[in-house]
């Protein structure tokens, strides 16, 4: 279903940001996905506050999900994705923008949000990761990182 296909009176939408975050371990780039207790792996992301930008969300959702304030956001990459879901019988529009941040950080305190997570190469965080937008903003952030 496209956005243009649903009748603007039952839109909603909701806002959110996130950090793909990674980090140099022996000269190789590690990434971290969060386990969610749904049983997916993912970024670490959450919704906007009042009067927060995308930019200070994803920066307090990283900190409070993962206990990582050191991170060095790069210039130059900031990727929405979008996609729908149903709560409670109402279609959902959700934009979700993430930046790419590196992190000297190894230890990782993970929130009541998440059961676990993991520093994992490119190849092997492609695999883990559940969702295919998820898996996209992984190829961009490598890509970019290449470049």
């Amino acid at each position: 279903m496209t956005d243009q296909q649903i009748p603007k009176k039952h839109k909603l939408e909701e806002f959110s940001a996130g950090i793909v975050l990674f980090r140099e371990q022996d000269g190789k780039r590690k990434y971290l996905l969060l386990h969610y207790p749904s049983g997916h792996w993912d970024f670490a992301k959450g919704h906007l506050e009042a009067g927060e930008s995308e930019m200070q969300a994803a920066i307090r959702e990283l900190e409070e999900e993962t206990g990582v304030s050191q991170v060095k956001v790069l210039d130059g990459f900031c990727e929405p994705i979008i996609y729908f879901f149903k709560r409670q019988g109402k279609l959902i529009k959700k934009t979700v923008t993430f930046f790419l941040g590196h992190t000297d950080s190894q230890e990782i305190k993970v929130s009541h949000e998440h059961q676990g997570y993991l520093w994992l190469d490119y190849p092997t965080s492609l695999a883990k990761i559940t969702f295919e937008n998820a898996r996209e903003i992984l190829r961009r952030s490598e890509n970019f990182l290449q470049k």
